[in-house]
Protein backbone atom coordinates (compact mmCIF):
# COMPACT_ATOMS: atom_id res chain seq x y z
CA UNK A 1 0.00 0.00 0.00
CA UNK A 2 1.60 3.53 -0.92
CA UNK A 3 2.10 5.93 1.45
CA UNK A 4 -0.53 7.94 2.57
CA UNK A 5 1.27 10.72 4.69
CA UNK A 6 4.04 12.90 4.74
CA UNK A 7 6.39 12.80 8.13
CA UNK A 8 6.39 16.57 9.33
CA UNK A 9 9.77 17.89 10.76
CA UNK A 10 11.34 16.89 13.89
CA UNK A 11 11.58 18.56 16.95
CA UNK A 12 15.03 18.64 18.03
CA UNK A 13 14.92 20.42 21.04
CA UNK A 14 14.08 18.36 23.90
CA UNK A 15 16.51 15.54 22.98
CA UNK A 16 19.55 17.55 21.89
CA UNK A 17 18.84 19.82 25.15
CA UNK A 18 19.29 16.67 27.28
CA UNK A 19 22.49 15.34 25.05
CA UNK A 20 24.25 18.43 25.84
CA UNK A 21 23.55 18.26 29.48
CA UNK A 22 24.86 15.09 29.41
CA UNK A 23 28.24 16.42 26.94
CA UNK A 24 28.84 19.08 29.74
CA UNK A 25 28.76 17.01 32.42
CA UNK A 26 30.98 14.53 30.98
CA UNK A 27 33.43 17.39 30.08
CA UNK A 28 33.51 18.67 33.76
CA UNK A 29 35.12 15.64 35.49
CA UNK A 30 32.05 14.45 37.48
CA UNK A 31 30.54 11.22 38.21
CA UNK A 32 29.13 9.95 35.06
CA UNK A 33 25.68 10.45 34.88
CA UNK A 34 22.88 7.72 34.67
CA UNK A 35 22.98 6.50 30.60
CA UNK A 36 27.02 7.23 30.13
CA UNK A 37 29.20 4.09 30.30
CA UNK A 38 32.16 3.22 32.57
CA UNK A 39 34.06 3.40 29.39
CA UNK A 40 32.34 7.11 28.84
CA UNK A 41 31.02 5.39 25.33
CA UNK A 42 27.60 8.20 25.20
CA UNK A 43 24.20 6.49 25.19
CA UNK A 44 21.75 9.27 23.74
CA UNK A 45 18.65 9.91 25.58
CA UNK A 46 15.01 9.29 23.93
CA UNK A 47 11.78 8.49 24.31
CA UNK A 48 9.87 5.59 23.99
CA UNK A 49 6.40 4.57 22.37
CA UNK A 50 5.12 0.95 22.39
CA UNK A 51 4.51 -1.41 19.02
CA UNK A 52 0.87 -2.35 19.33
CA UNK A 53 -1.39 -4.41 17.20
CA UNK A 54 -5.06 -4.50 16.34
CA UNK A 55 -7.51 -2.39 14.51
CA UNK A 56 -7.13 0.73 12.89
CA UNK A 57 -8.91 3.12 11.12
CA UNK A 58 -8.34 5.26 8.70
CA UNK A 59 -10.63 9.02 9.20
CA UNK A 60 -11.08 12.39 7.65
CA UNK A 61 -12.49 15.61 8.23
CA UNK A 62 -14.34 17.50 5.79
CA UNK A 63 -17.01 20.12 6.31
CA UNK A 64 -19.71 21.37 4.43
CA UNK A 65 -23.32 22.38 4.72
CA UNK A 66 -26.77 20.79 5.49
CA UNK A 67 -28.89 20.59 2.41
CA UNK A 68 -32.52 19.27 2.19
CA UNK A 69 -33.10 16.01 0.69
CA UNK A 70 -35.58 17.27 -1.36
CA UNK A 71 -37.79 20.58 -2.02
CA UNK A 72 -40.16 22.00 -4.53
CA UNK A 73 -42.04 25.02 -5.34
CA UNK A 74 -45.69 24.96 -5.29
CA UNK A 75 -47.01 27.18 -8.07
CA UNK A 76 -50.73 27.40 -9.33
CA UNK A 77 -51.62 26.20 -12.88
CA UNK A 78 -54.24 28.71 -13.24
CA UNK A 79 -54.24 32.75 -12.38
CA UNK A 80 -56.39 34.58 -10.04
CA UNK A 81 -56.56 36.09 -6.68
CA UNK A 82 -55.21 34.44 -3.93
CA UNK A 83 -58.06 33.74 -1.36
CA UNK A 84 -56.52 31.98 1.09
CA UNK A 85 -53.01 30.60 2.16
CA UNK A 86 -53.87 27.26 4.69
CA UNK A 87 -50.55 26.97 5.91
CA UNK A 88 -47.07 29.53 7.01
CA UNK A 89 -43.40 29.31 7.09
CA UNK A 90 -42.56 26.49 9.22
CA UNK A 91 -45.76 24.25 8.64
CA UNK A 92 -45.92 20.87 8.22
CA UNK A 93 -47.48 19.40 4.82
CA UNK A 94 -48.59 15.77 3.33
CA UNK A 95 -48.90 14.77 -0.32
CA UNK A 96 -52.33 15.88 -1.64
CA UNK A 97 -53.02 18.65 1.35
CA UNK A 98 -54.62 22.15 -0.36
CA UNK A 99 -52.53 25.15 0.77
CA UNK A 100 -54.33 28.00 -0.66
CA UNK A 101 -57.07 28.57 -2.31
CA UNK A 102 -57.90 31.06 -5.42
CA UNK A 103 -60.65 33.09 -6.59
CA UNK A 104 -62.73 30.72 -8.88
CA UNK A 105 -66.21 32.57 -9.45
CA UNK A 106 -64.48 32.76 -13.63
CA UNK A 107 -63.42 29.31 -13.33
CA UNK A 108 -67.21 28.65 -12.36
CA UNK A 109 -68.60 30.74 -14.86
CA UNK A 110 -66.44 28.47 -17.30
CA UNK A 111 -67.87 25.28 -16.16
CA UNK A 112 -71.33 26.58 -16.74
CA UNK A 113 -70.66 27.44 -19.97
CA UNK A 114 -69.02 24.52 -21.10
CA UNK A 115 -72.45 22.39 -19.80
CA UNK A 116 -74.53 24.27 -21.48
CA UNK A 117 -72.27 23.65 -24.88
CA UNK A 118 -72.72 19.97 -23.74
CA UNK A 119 -76.80 20.27 -23.52
CA UNK A 120 -76.74 21.95 -27.19
CA UNK A 121 -74.69 19.54 -28.80
CA UNK A 122 -76.76 16.86 -27.34
CA UNK A 123 -79.81 18.48 -28.26
CA UNK A 124 -78.46 18.68 -32.02
CA UNK A 125 -77.36 15.04 -31.79
CA UNK A 126 -80.57 14.24 -31.23
CA UNK A 127 -82.13 16.21 -33.94
CA UNK A 128 -79.92 14.49 -36.28
CA UNK A 129 -80.81 11.25 -35.27
CA UNK A 130 -84.53 11.66 -35.28
CA UNK A 131 -84.24 13.72 -38.74
CA UNK A 132 -82.03 10.13 -39.95
CA UNK A 133 -84.63 7.97 -38.64
CA UNK A 134 -86.81 9.98 -40.87
CA UNK A 135 -84.96 9.58 -43.95
CA UNK A 136 -84.27 5.76 -43.56
CA UNK A 137 -87.90 4.79 -42.90
CA UNK A 138 -88.78 7.48 -46.19
CA UNK A 139 -85.90 5.33 -48.16
CA UNK A 140 -87.64 1.83 -47.52
CA UNK A 141 -91.27 3.27 -48.48
CA UNK A 142 -89.86 4.40 -51.52
CA UNK A 143 -87.78 1.42 -51.76
CA UNK A 144 -91.04 -0.37 -51.65
CA UNK A 145 -93.21 1.48 -53.98
CA UNK A 146 -90.37 1.05 -56.52
CA UNK A 147 -90.70 -2.25 -56.44
CA UNK A 148 -94.47 -1.94 -57.62
CA UNK A 149 -93.24 0.44 -60.01
CA UNK A 150 -95.39 3.64 -58.32
CA UNK A 151 -92.20 5.43 -57.31
CA UNK A 152 -89.53 6.94 -60.27
CA UNK A 153 -86.07 5.75 -60.13
CA UNK A 154 -84.94 9.40 -59.60
CA UNK A 155 -87.11 9.82 -56.14
CA UNK A 156 -85.10 6.75 -54.94
CA UNK A 157 -82.30 8.38 -55.63
CA UNK A 158 -83.40 11.42 -54.22
CA UNK A 159 -84.33 9.08 -50.54
CA UNK A 160 -80.81 7.68 -50.71
CA UNK A 161 -79.00 10.63 -50.52
CA UNK A 162 -80.54 11.90 -48.30
CA UNK A 163 -80.23 9.50 -45.54
CA UNK A 164 -76.37 9.12 -46.38
CA UNK A 165 -76.62 12.90 -45.80
CA UNK A 166 -78.89 12.55 -41.92
CA UNK A 167 -76.11 9.72 -41.41
CA UNK A 168 -73.52 12.01 -41.85
CA UNK A 169 -74.42 14.77 -39.97
CA UNK A 170 -75.22 12.34 -37.28
CA UNK A 171 -71.39 11.64 -36.93
CA UNK A 172 -71.01 15.39 -36.83
CA UNK A 173 -72.95 16.27 -33.88
CA UNK A 174 -71.88 13.09 -32.08
CA UNK A 175 -68.20 14.29 -32.72
CA UNK A 176 -69.31 17.82 -31.64
CA UNK A 177 -70.75 16.25 -28.45
CA UNK A 178 -67.87 14.33 -27.77
CA UNK A 179 -66.05 17.87 -27.84
CA UNK A 180 -68.57 19.75 -25.78
CA UNK A 181 -67.78 17.37 -23.10
CA UNK A 182 -64.04 17.30 -23.34
CA UNK A 183 -64.36 21.06 -23.28
CA UNK A 184 -66.57 20.53 -20.35
CA UNK A 185 -63.87 18.40 -18.17
CA UNK A 186 -61.06 20.66 -18.76
CA UNK A 187 -62.95 23.33 -17.34
CA UNK A 188 -63.86 21.32 -14.37
CA UNK A 189 -59.95 20.60 -14.13
CA UNK A 190 -59.29 23.80 -14.29
CA UNK A 191 -61.51 24.74 -11.71
CA UNK A 192 -60.42 22.33 -9.59
CA UNK A 193 -56.69 24.02 -9.97
CA UNK A 194 -58.13 27.05 -7.86
CA UNK A 195 -57.49 24.64 -4.90
CA UNK A 196 -53.72 23.88 -4.90
CA UNK A 197 -52.19 21.26 -3.90
CA UNK A 198 -48.96 20.10 -2.65
CA UNK A 199 -48.21 16.84 -4.42
CA UNK A 200 -44.92 14.99 -4.57
CA UNK A 201 -43.46 11.36 -5.42
CA UNK A 202 -41.10 9.64 -3.48
CA UNK A 203 -40.02 9.32 0.35
CA UNK A 204 -41.33 11.83 2.92
CA UNK A 205 -45.11 11.51 4.03
CA UNK A 206 -44.80 14.84 5.82
CA UNK A 207 -42.35 18.00 4.75
CA UNK A 208 -42.35 21.56 6.03
CA UNK A 209 -43.03 25.12 4.45
CA UNK A 210 -39.22 26.79 4.04
CA UNK A 211 -40.54 30.24 1.99
CA UNK A 212 -43.91 32.07 1.79
CA UNK A 213 -43.71 34.14 -1.34
CA UNK A 214 -47.22 36.09 -1.56
CA UNK A 215 -49.66 36.98 0.80
CA UNK A 216 -53.74 36.81 0.95
CA UNK A 217 -54.95 39.03 -1.39
CA UNK A 218 -52.74 39.46 -4.45
CA UNK A 219 -53.67 38.83 -7.52
CA UNK A 220 -51.27 35.96 -9.40
CA UNK A 221 -50.52 34.77 -12.59
CA UNK A 222 -50.20 30.96 -13.87
CA UNK A 223 -47.06 29.40 -12.35
CA UNK A 224 -46.17 32.13 -9.96
CA UNK A 225 -44.34 30.17 -7.11
CA UNK A 226 -46.21 30.34 -3.59
CA UNK A 227 -44.39 28.26 -1.31
CA UNK A 228 -41.33 26.52 -1.50
CA UNK A 229 -41.78 23.22 0.49
CA UNK A 230 -38.81 20.84 1.85
CA UNK A 231 -37.89 17.48 3.39
CA UNK A 232 -35.92 17.49 6.35
CA UNK A 233 -35.93 13.51 7.51
CA UNK A 234 -33.74 12.66 6.30
CA UNK A 235 -31.43 15.12 5.46
CA UNK A 236 -28.18 15.58 3.27
CA UNK A 237 -24.48 17.20 4.27
CA UNK A 238 -22.93 18.17 1.08
CA UNK A 239 -18.99 18.40 1.38
CA UNK A 240 -16.38 17.85 -0.57
CA UNK A 241 -13.07 15.88 -0.91
CA UNK A 242 -9.38 15.73 -2.35
CA UNK A 243 -8.40 13.76 -5.07
CA UNK A 244 -6.21 11.38 -2.41
CA UNK A 245 -9.20 10.34 -0.54
CA UNK A 246 -11.57 10.09 -3.51
CA UNK A 247 -10.63 6.49 -4.26
CA UNK A 248 -11.15 5.58 -0.66
CA UNK A 249 -14.98 6.38 -0.80
CA UNK A 250 -17.27 4.18 -1.22
CA UNK A 251 -21.40 4.18 -0.82
CA UNK A 252 -22.67 3.51 2.23
CA UNK A 253 -19.74 4.33 4.69
CA UNK A 254 -20.35 5.71 8.21
CA UNK A 255 -19.78 9.33 8.68
CA UNK A 256 -19.81 10.75 12.06
CA UNK A 257 -21.41 14.39 11.89
CA UNK A 258 -21.01 17.82 14.43
CA UNK A 259 -22.54 20.92 13.64
CA UNK A 260 -21.89 24.30 15.58
CA UNK A 261 -25.87 24.38 16.53
CA UNK A 262 -25.42 20.96 18.50
CA UNK A 263 -21.85 21.21 20.26
CA UNK A 264 -21.18 17.86 22.04
CA UNK A 265 -23.25 15.96 20.20
CA UNK A 266 -22.63 13.69 17.31
CA UNK A 267 -25.03 12.40 14.45
CA UNK A 268 -24.80 9.12 12.23
CA UNK A 269 -24.55 9.75 9.15
CA UNK A 270 -23.61 7.40 5.76
CA UNK A 271 -22.18 7.72 2.35
CA UNK A 272 -25.40 8.44 0.12
CA UNK A 273 -23.67 9.76 -3.73
CA UNK A 274 -20.51 10.16 -4.86
CA UNK A 275 -19.85 13.12 -7.60
CA UNK A 276 -18.47 11.32 -11.31
CA UNK A 277 -16.58 14.43 -11.77
CA UNK A 278 -13.69 16.85 -9.99
CA UNK A 279 -14.58 20.84 -9.73
CA UNK A 280 -11.76 22.38 -11.78
CA UNK A 281 -10.86 25.14 -9.87
CA UNK A 282 -10.58 23.19 -6.42
CA UNK A 283 -10.12 19.51 -7.76
CA UNK A 284 -12.34 18.56 -5.52
CA UNK A 285 -15.46 16.35 -6.08
CA UNK A 286 -19.04 16.50 -4.16
CA UNK A 287 -20.01 14.10 -1.49
CA UNK A 288 -23.16 13.30 -0.35
CA UNK A 289 -23.74 12.65 3.07
CA UNK A 290 -27.33 11.11 4.29
CA UNK A 291 -28.67 11.14 8.20
CA UNK A 292 -32.07 10.64 9.60
CA UNK A 293 -33.13 13.20 11.09
CA UNK A 294 -36.65 12.58 13.14
CA UNK A 295 -36.39 15.74 15.53
CA UNK A 296 -35.68 18.07 12.84
CA UNK A 297 -33.26 19.45 14.69
CA UNK A 298 -30.84 20.01 11.74
CA UNK A 299 -32.04 23.01 9.15
CA UNK A 300 -30.43 23.18 5.44
CA UNK A 301 -27.98 26.22 5.49
CA UNK A 302 -26.21 25.10 8.50
CA UNK A 303 -22.37 24.57 8.62
CA UNK A 304 -21.27 21.05 9.35
CA UNK A 305 -18.28 18.98 9.61
CA UNK A 306 -18.14 15.05 8.68
CA UNK A 307 -15.48 12.27 9.48
CA UNK A 308 -15.49 9.76 6.91
CA UNK A 309 -14.43 6.18 7.95
CA UNK A 310 -12.21 5.71 4.93
CA UNK A 311 -10.22 2.63 5.54
CA UNK A 312 -10.24 0.23 8.14
CA UNK A 313 -7.26 -3.16 9.15
CA UNK A 314 -8.88 -5.23 11.64
CA UNK A 315 -5.51 -6.45 11.97
CA UNK A 316 -2.86 -3.62 11.83
CA UNK A 317 0.63 -3.77 13.20
CA UNK A 318 1.04 0.09 14.26
CA UNK A 319 3.24 2.47 16.04
CA UNK A 320 3.26 5.82 16.95
CA UNK A 321 3.20 8.28 14.47
CA UNK A 322 5.57 10.97 16.15
CA UNK A 323 7.93 7.49 15.95
CA UNK A 324 7.85 7.76 12.11
CA UNK A 325 11.19 9.66 10.56
CA UNK A 326 13.02 9.59 7.21
CA UNK A 327 16.53 9.02 5.95
CA UNK A 328 18.08 9.43 2.97
CA UNK A 329 14.60 9.48 1.70
CA UNK A 330 13.43 6.28 3.18
CA UNK A 331 10.81 6.18 5.70
CA UNK A 332 11.82 4.10 8.72
CA UNK A 333 12.29 3.70 12.84
CA UNK A 334 14.53 3.28 15.06
CA UNK A 335 13.65 -0.10 17.21
CA UNK A 336 15.26 -0.46 20.89
CA UNK A 337 16.48 -3.71 21.02
CA UNK A 338 15.66 -6.69 23.60
CA UNK A 339 17.97 -5.06 25.79
CA UNK A 340 16.78 -2.47 26.16
CA UNK A 341 20.42 -0.21 25.53
CA UNK A 342 20.42 -0.35 21.77
CA UNK A 343 18.49 0.91 18.87
CA UNK A 344 18.54 -0.80 15.14
CA UNK A 345 16.88 1.60 11.94
CA UNK A 346 13.67 -0.53 10.47
CA UNK A 347 12.94 1.06 7.09
CA UNK A 348 9.23 0.47 6.81
CA UNK A 349 6.34 1.27 4.63
CA UNK A 350 3.17 3.97 6.00
CA UNK A 351 -0.21 2.33 5.60
CA UNK A 352 -3.38 4.46 7.08
CA UNK A 353 -3.36 6.37 10.12
CA UNK A 354 -5.70 6.45 13.26
CA UNK A 355 -5.22 10.05 15.10
CA UNK A 356 -1.67 9.31 16.65
CA UNK A 357 -0.95 5.97 15.57
CA UNK A 358 0.31 5.02 11.95
CA UNK A 359 0.07 1.60 10.18
CA UNK A 360 3.50 0.19 9.81
CA UNK A 361 4.01 -2.38 6.95
CA UNK A 362 6.76 -3.98 4.44
CA UNK A 363 8.41 -5.36 8.20
CA UNK A 364 8.02 -7.45 11.22
CA UNK A 365 8.60 -4.63 14.49
CA UNK A 366 7.39 -5.31 17.77
CA UNK A 367 8.63 -4.33 21.24
CA UNK A 368 9.10 -0.42 21.54
CA UNK A 369 10.14 2.36 19.02
CA UNK A 370 12.21 5.39 19.45
CA UNK A 371 9.44 8.88 19.22
CA UNK A 372 11.77 11.25 20.18
CA UNK A 373 15.30 11.83 20.04
CA UNK A 374 15.77 9.48 17.07
CA UNK A 375 17.70 12.30 14.67
CA UNK A 376 21.02 11.58 17.02
CA UNK A 377 20.67 7.61 17.02
CA UNK A 378 22.44 5.56 14.53
CA UNK A 379 21.59 2.25 13.86
CA UNK A 380 22.73 0.23 16.38
CA UNK A 381 23.82 2.85 18.55
CA UNK A 382 23.29 3.01 22.32
CA UNK A 383 20.29 4.86 24.12
CA UNK A 384 19.53 5.52 27.46
CA UNK A 385 15.14 5.77 27.97
CA UNK A 386 14.02 8.25 29.81
CA UNK A 387 10.80 9.31 31.10
CA UNK A 388 8.39 11.95 29.11
CA UNK A 389 8.90 15.54 31.22
CA UNK A 390 5.66 15.82 32.82
CA UNK A 391 2.85 17.84 31.16
CA UNK A 392 4.01 16.55 27.80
Amino acid sequence: MPRLFALPPRPLANAAAALLGIVLLGCSGERAPEGVSAEGSLAVPVEVGPVTRGPLTYRRTVSGSLEAAASFVVAPKVGGRVVSLAVDLGDPVRPGQIVATLDDEELQQAVQQAEADVAVAKASHAEAQSALDIAVRGLKRLESLRQEGVASESQLDAARSEELAGRAHLEVTAATVTRAEASLQVARIRLGYASVTADWSGAGETRVVAERFVDEGGNITPNTPLLSVVQLDPILAAAFVAERDYRLLSIGQRAALTTDAYPGRTFEAHVARIAPVFRSNTRQARVELELANPELLLKPGMFARATLELDHEEDAVSVPFDALCEREGVTGLMVVADDGEHVRWQPVEVGIRDGSRAQVLGAEVRGRVVTLGQELCEDGGRVHVVEPASGS
